[in-house]
């Protein structure tokens, strides 16, 4: 068997890989449907969301889902569709039922009637905490592309 990963890192089982991605494609897929509450509720109820060109951490499921609606509430007055897409994930486990996680993300906009566009790159760095069958978040940091972080 051919292991893709560096070999000094260690890696999850397929099973854990399958359900992150699965887990990841429906934060995404809630987040542009405008359920920041529901997407929320996928983090930890102390879990934290920063990101690098925004001062301050969001913490806890209220807070965060109150930046959250907030932002999903100023693109509908605008009319806009984002969409997020998530890929090259690498997940490494840390401790028994934690993982932490990195992998880019895309935003598209697209205003009403008009053309797709890129919004967004960035590189996303999570800890994920086993719950039951699935996953919290613990921590998400964000890095968007061409800022000095």
């Amino acid at each position: 068997m051919t292991r893709t990963a560096p070999s000094d890192t260690q890696t999850v089982s397929h099973m854990d890989y399958a359900a992150i991605i699965q887990f990841y494609a429906g934060q995404a897929q809630m987040l542009d449907a405008g359920r920041a509450e529901e997407w929320a509720e996928q983090f930890t109820e102390d879990g934290t969301f920063a990101q690098n060109v925004k001062p301050g951490v969001k913490q806890g499921r209220a807070d965060i889902a109150a930046g959250m609606r907030k932002g999903i509430d100023a693109l509908a007055a605008r009319g806009l569709t984002r969409r997020h897409w998530f890929g090259m994930v690498a997940a490494e486990p840390v401790e028994p039922d934690v993982v932490r996680t990195r992998y880019y993300a895309v935003v598209f906009e697209t205003p009403p009637g008009g053309e797709p566009r890129l919004y967004l790159s960035t590189t996303a760095e999570d800890v994920l905490e086993r719950d039951g069958d699935g996953w919290l978040v613990r921590s998400r940091y964000i890095t968007h592309d061409g800022t000095d972080a």
